[in-house]
C-alpha cells in the first residue's frame, strides 16, 4: 500500500495491521540504552507498574536503581520524544512524513517486561504502534462506550470487549484512529515504538488564538482604547454588573475580524512551538565567516528538536514566525521540507540578502546545524 493510498481510504477511518512493514528492523535503541534515556532530566518517562493487581504510575527521572528489575513481570517504561536524543529514532520518525508535520507528535517507545502495559484504553490522536524486538499482544475494539475506571492514576477503560486480536512480531504495525479501544500487552520482554499524531482540541486552539489576536493584530481597531462611562449615574446597586460595561465590551468582541491569514499564522507559530521539556544543544560560538564557509562545504541540518512549517507567506521555527521575500522562501521551505539543504543549496542562496546571517543565529540559539554535526 502506498502513502498516498493508506491516507485516503485508511488515515482516520480504521484500523490497519500490516505485517512486516519495516522487515529486518533494528531498534533505534537498545533497552539499555533507552533505560539511561530515561535517567535523564530534559527527557519526558513515565513508569507504569501492576503489581499485585494494582495500577501505580510514576514520571521520570528515573536512575537505574530506582526500576524495578528487568526480570520482574508487569513493569513499563514509556519514554516520550526518542527522536530528538537518537539519530535513529530520528530516522524512523521520518519516514512517516507522508502525514503533514503539523500534525505530528513525537516517537515514544515503551519498555515492557512480561505480561507489561498500560490497560486498556484510548488515545485522542492518530497513532502507529511498530513492534521493534520481542512480541506484543494488542487487542482492539471500535466500542464506543468509552467511560473510565474512576479514582486510577491512569485512563483505563471500566469496560473493554476486544473485537480482534493480534501478536505482533518486530517489523509488524497497527494503525489506529482516534479514540479506538486498545490493549497491548509484551509476551516476554519487549519495546514498541509509537509514532503519535495531534490533533489539537477546537477549545484549547480557540482560547491560544484569541490570546494571540489580541496581543498580534495590531490593526484590529475592535480592541484599542479602553472603556469610559462618562455620565455614569450614581448607583442604589453598586454589585449589578453596569448595562453600559456589557453592551460595551459586546460590541467590541462583535466588531472583532480576523481573515484565513491571521488563522493560518496563529496556526503555524502555535504548531511550530517545541513542548516546554525540549532543551537544544548548547550555542555554537563559531563566527559568521567560519560558518559560512562550512556551510558552503557541509551544508546544514535542522536541529532534531526544531520545528519547522510555512504557509503561503510565512515561514515557521520553534514558534518564531518570518515572511521571507520570494526568493528567500524558496529555500527556506525546502529547507522545511528536507530538513536540511546542501552544500549546493547553501552555495546557491548564500549571496541573497540576510540569509546567512539568518542561518547563524539559528545556528547560535541550537535551533540549525552543521550537516556533519548531526551525524
Amino acid at each position: 500500500m502506498t502513502p498516498a493510498a493508506f491516507m485516503r481510504d485508511i488515515w482516520q477511518r480504521k484500523p490497519l495491521l500490516i505485517r512486516q512493514a519495516v522487515p529486518g528492523i533494528v531498534p533505534p535503541v537498545s533497552a539499555e540504552s533507552l533505560l539511561e534515556l530515561a535517567d535523564r532530566d530534559e527527557v519526558e518517562s513515565r513508569l507504569v507498574t501492576h503489581f499485585r493487581n494494582r495500577w501505580k504510575l510514576e514520571h521520570g527521572p528515573f536512575a537505574a536503581d530506582n526500576l524495578p528489575s528487568r526480570k520482574t513481570r508487569q513493569w513499563t517504561l514509556l519514554v516520550q520524544g526518542v527522536n530528538l536524543h537518537n539519530n535513529a529514532a530520528a530516522e524512523l520518525l521520518a519516514q512517516f512524513r507522508f502525514v503533514p508535520d503539523a500534525r505530528l507528535d513525537d516517537l515514544m517507545i515503551s519498555y515492557a517486561t512480561d505480561g507489561g502495559g498500560v490497560g486498556p484504553h484510548f488515545d485522542s490522536y492518530d497513532v502507529f504502534l511498530l513492534q521493534v524486538s520481542g512480541r506484543r499482544r494488542w487487542r482492539i475494539s471500535s466500542q464506543t462506550a468509552l467511560e473510565l475506571i474512576p479514582g486510577l492514576p491512569l485512563k483505563i477503560l471500566a469496560d473493554f470487549s476486544a473485537e480482534q486480536e493480534w501478536v505482533l512480531e518486530p517489523g509488524d504495525m497497527l494503525y489506529l484512529p482516534p479514540q479506538y479501544a486498545h490493549d497491548g500487552i509484551a509476551e516476554g520482554e519487549c519495546m514498541t515504538c509509537s509514532i503519535g499524531f495531534r490533533a489539537p482540541a477546537y477549545r484549547e486552539l480557540a482560547g491560544h488564538f484569541l490570546a494571540w489576536l489580541s496581543e498580534t493584530v495590531e490593526d484590529n481597531e475592535a480592541l484599542s482604547g479602553r472603556y469610559s462611562d462618562a455620565g455614569q449615574n450614581a448607583t442604589e446597586h453598586p454589585a449589578q454588573m453596569p448595562a453600559d460595561l456589557v453592551r460595551a465590551v459586546s460590541t467590541r468582541l462583535k466588531a472583532m475580524r480576523w481573515s484565513e491569514a491571521d488563522v493560518s499564522e496563529f496556526l503555524g507559530a502555535h504548531l511550530s512551538e517545541p513542548k516546554p521539556t525540549v532543551e537544544f544543544r548548547e550555542p555554537s560560538s563559531i563566527s559568521l565567516r567560519k560558518f559560512e564557509k562550512l556551510a558552503r562545504i557541509h551544508g546544514i541540518v535542522l536541529a532534531p528538536a526544531s520545528i519547522a512549517l510555512y504557509d503561503r507567506n510565512h515561514f515557521f521555527l520553534n514558534g518564531e514566525a518570518y515572511e521571507p521575500p520570494a526568493e528567500l522562501a524558496k529555500w527556506l521551505r525546502k529547507l522545511a521540507d528536507r530538513r536540511s539543504l546542501s552544500a549546493a543549496d547553501v552555495a546557491a542562496s548564500a549571496n541573497l540578502p540576510d540569509l546567512m546571517e539568518t542561518f547563524h543565529h539559528w545556528l547560535e540559539e541550537g535551533w540549525l546545524l552543521l550537516a556533519p554535526a548531526a551525524l
